[in-house]
């Protein structure tokens, strides 16, 4: 049975493709979007839950995407549109529709007619040597393939349970999935379940733990295998940011977080909106720069109207996007030049 062992998601995902390029020259393995190299039955293990982010991955990881999705769980989500705004090609692998069958969020907090997270939370709280917390994914009665074989949904979700222990007063998290992506998935999942692990120890009260994933298929498609197996270490200073905090402060937090979701999405935003907002006395020209939650733009402004821009703005991006804008203030200048 393959095991890896790291400090980091990142320096244990290396590891996994390394190991899955050792295999590349055996059979191909059969999946619904063609030939894969695949390792069966793989524990991949994280010693600090806090080090999530998988760097070496190129190209990069969506940011924001995954960041979305550790909101739609926490907010126990089923909708589509809000992960479609965010990666459009999301319907070609889990299917077009107002919902997505298998969405963590819902199954975790709402699809067993009761909360999975705040029950776990209170039981371990209460009970913290219990061996008994067991987050379930999986629903046999969604999710089991017909007699013929055909699946019962173009989102049969790949993560089954999640089994939630404390010991020496940290939160332990063992992940089980029957199907892992090594490239498009796995980074993906270390950042919802290891945010997950974090947030729960935040409610309970104690420091996250070990991290310990468990996929019994693990593999890569042929379409990725290049891109996959070129990886290379990515250097990284240790993340020191938490979100382990007590559940009161905490839960503003998230409920903030998925209304500005809810904002950039049902507002529809386009990206040249921003620059629309900005067509205002004393402008000359403005120009996106970045989307991000809720977008920036550079705008060139007469110097005398700079101050009336500023607070015009401000009140017109409030009034549209929903959200109070940062704005700065500041002076062009001759750029980087040659100096003789």
């Amino acid at each position: 049975m393959p095991m890896f062992e790291a400090d980091s998601a990142d320096q244990a995902w290396l590891l996994a493709v390394e190991a899955l390029k050792k295999q590349s020259d055996a059979s191909r393995q059969t999946g619904r979007g063609g030939s894969t190299v695949e390792l069966l039955h793989v524990t991949i293990q994280v010693r600090d839950a806090r080090q999530r982010w998988v760097l070496s991955r190129s190209p990069g990881l969506s940011v924001a995407f995954a960041i979305v999705e550790v909101i739609g769980i926490l907010s126990g989500r089923q909708d589509s549109e809000y992960l479609n705004f965010f990666n459009p090609k999301l319907p070609q692998f889990a299917g077009s529709g107002p919902h997505y069958d298998g969405a963590y969020g819902f199954r975790l907090r709402a699809n067993f007619g009761f909360d999975q997270l705040s029950q776990a939370a209170n039981a371990l709280k209460s009970n913290p040597d219990g061996r008994q917390v067991v987050l379930q994914i999986w629903d046999a009665t969604r999710d089991f393939p017909s007699n013929s074989g055909a699946p019962a949904s173009e989102d049969i979700p790949c993560n089954l349970c999640s089994m939630l222990k404390i010991r020496e007063g940290k939160l332990e998290w063992s992940q089980i999935m029957r199907s892992n992506d090594v490239f498009k998935g796995l980074p993906y999942n270390f950042v919802q379940f290891m945010s997950l692990q974090e947030v729960l120890a935040g409610w309970i009260g104690v420091e996250p733990g070990t991290y310990t994933h468990f996929s019994d298929s693990l593999h890569v498609y042929e379409q990725d295998l290049e891109l996959a197996f070129s990886s290379s270490r990515v250097h990284m200073a240790e993340s020191t940011e938490s979100l382990a905090l007590p559940n009161d402060r905490a839960d503003p937090i998230w409920r903030e977080m998925n209304r500005r979701v809810n904002l950039l999405v049902k507002n529809e935003v386009a990206a040249d909106q921003y620059v629309r907002i900005a067509r205002l006395p004393g402008l000359i020209g403005a120009r996106l720069t970045g989307g991000g939650f809720g977008g920036c733009t550079i705008n060139l402004v007469e110097q005398s109207q700079a101050a009336a821009f500023a607070k015009a703005l401000a009140s017109r991006y409030a009034d549209r996007i929903g959200i109070e804008p940062q704005i700065h203030i500041g002076h062009a200048s001759v750029g980087a030049h040659r100096m003789l």
